[in-house]
């Protein structure tokens, strides 16, 4: 059985950028999501950062698989979709540069709760939620301060998707 075109686009998703650690720091660092975040903080996230390309049309996720971390969109854009229906995709926001993408990894059963795609070119920062679970359970400042981030976000998601389409 050969792999099917998603499955295919999937693997190509999980590749990561060559690595520059000498400008990773201030990529983390300068991410608006992430912004008067203490350093000590930053410097934990620039350990675990990953860089990530994403073609347009390439999927980085999809409903129901294991949410496996979050990204911070540099440029580009990615459109997120949820199913009404089976079967039926209704967009429901656009995630772009100065964004963070994906909070299931937070809360059981850390799975993902829409598609995501990219609709143009993008770059991304990816952080592995094995890596942030440890840290995030340990040290209880990093935790809220990132939990107050990621809840904000959720309100503008969720209120995203009550706005009626025109």
């Amino acid at each position: 059985m050969e792999p099917s075109e998603d499955t295919m686009r999937m693997k190509t998703a999980c590749q990561p950028c060559n690595i520059d650690k000498d400008n990773i720091w201030n990529r983390v660092a300068n991410h608006p999501f992430l912004n008067e975040m203490d350093p000590h903080h930053i410097e934990l996230l620039e350990r675990y950062a990953i860089p990530k390309r994403f073609q347009a049309g390439e999927t980085l996720f999809k409903a129901g698989e294991p949410a496996d971390g979050f990204y911070l969109i540099e440029s580009g854009k990615i459109a997120l979709a949820g199913s009404v229906m089976e079967n039926e995709q209704l967009a429901t926001d656009t995630v772009q540069a100065g964004e963070p993408l994906g909070w299931s990894w937070l809360f059981p059963p850390y799975r993902w709760h829409f598609n995501a795609r990219a609709i143009e070119p993008t770059t991304a920062i990816f952080f592995d939620s094995k890596i942030l679970h440890q840290h995030y359970n340990e040290d209880l400042t990093f935790a809220h301060d990132l939990f107050k981030r990621m809840s904000e976000v959720m309100v503008h998601r969720l209120q995203a998707g009550r706005m009626p389409v025109p």
